[in-house]
């Protein structure tokens, strides 16, 4: 139980606003999650190794869930001054990527096999080898929890976590999952 205190009192001090427990059990994988990733909305789709096809299967995606019990959802909120503050959205997306890198680097000392999930897909490289090559750093990569057929705000729901903390806020989530 101290370890997984020690996980969350890692956590805050890596720069997240919020962070609550997480029951694996609680996660219901959707196809229609997936499904809108295949809409290309944020033409990310099929070009990359953290996003669908290129991430797994659905089924193997939620495998991959299946496989730990407990984790912790993770969340960077920031403020806005409008809702076309891009510069901020960017802003506080930066943030919550530097906050998964520094806390993942740490989580791993103590859970070494724990995974990491975040948020849009991954931008580590500059151009990425998907399809034709293997990934430069697969254990650097961060698949999205959308990617993985998660809605995000109902992982935060079902977990007793806000999701939505005001006007004027935006907050991207990502979660790591234990054994």
């Amino acid at each position: 139980m101290k370890a997984f205190e020690a996980v969350h009192a890692l956590a805050l001090s890596c720069g997240f606003s919020h962070v609550g427990d997480l029951d694996v059990r609680t996660i219901r994988v959707r196809t229609e999650v997936r499904d809108s990733c295949a809409e290309n909305t944020c033409r990310a789709y099929r070009t990359n190794w953290s996003c669908p096809p290129g991430c797994g299967t659905l089924a193997e995606c939620e495998q991959r869930i299946r496989n730990y019990h407990r984790g912790l959802i993770l969340q960077t909120t920031g403020v806005l001054e409008d809702s076309l503050d891009y510069e901020a959205m960017e802003r506080i997306a930066l943030a919550h990527g530097k906050n998964l890198d520094t806390f993942r680097a740490h989580v791993r000392l103590l859970y070494p096999s724990c995974l990491v999930i975040g948020a849009g897909a991954c931008t580590r490289c500059g151009a990425c080898t998907y399809p034709h090559e293997p990934c430069r750093f697969p254990e650097q990569m961060l698949v999205s929890m959308e990617a993985m057929g998660m809605l995000v705000s109902e992982v935060c729901k079902d977990n007793a976590l806000p999701y939505y903390y005001g006007p004027n806020t935006l907050t991207y989530v990502g979660c790591v999952l234990l054994y």
